[in-house]
């Protein structure tokens, strides 16, 4: 291999681990956005739920 090839190689390695670490971030970004809706959601869904009535909303199931 020559010097070019050897350095073109590398270059788009680091491009690739470069692309991955920011699809990584931008997921992570997105889950926890997710996780946040998802929480106010339930929030709301809990509050409109009357005391009254006793029961209580089963998030788990």
């Amino acid at each position: 291999m020559e010097i070019e090839e050897i350095a073109a190689v590398s270059m788009g390695m680091k491009m690739a681990e470069t692309e991955a670490a920011v699809n990584i971030a931008v997921t992570k970004q997105a889950m926890q956005m997710e996780q946040a809706i998802a929480a106010q959601l339930i929030q709301s869904l809990e509050a409109a739920v009357p005391v009254s009535f006793g029961h209580k909303l089963d998030v788990l199931a």
